[in-house]
């Protein structure tokens, strides 16, 4: 396989996973993303948002947010996110403290 090849498919499976956690799997909170996998969509925004910077893109935080959750953070806390629960916060304590 050349490298365009595999540069294309690894974007289509990033689309794919964005798309899923996005539009399937709005139920899944974060923090039981990362109690499970040691990653949430809140990380996937960082790595995008780092990517960008280290080709000398400027993009914030914020705005790295906002490109991997297709509106404002805030916007999607208050749509999507749920308090979570004292064993997922016990959980998270536990795996990331």
């Amino acid at each position: 396989m050349d490298d365009q090849t595999k540069l294309e498919l690894e974007a289509a499976a990033f689309r794919r996973l964005r798309q899923h956690l996005m539009e399937d799997r709005k139920d899944v909170q974060n923090i039981d993303m990362m109690n499970l996998t040691g990653f949430c969509r809140n990380c996937l925004s960082r790595w995008y948002q780092e990517a960008a910077n280290e080709r000398g893109i400027e993009m914030s935080k914020d705005e790295g947010r906002e490109a991997f959750y297709g509106m404002p953070f805030d916007e999607w806390k208050a749509k999507y996110q749920s308090d979570a629960s004292a064993e997922a916060k016990e959980a998270f304590k536990t795996s990331h403290g």
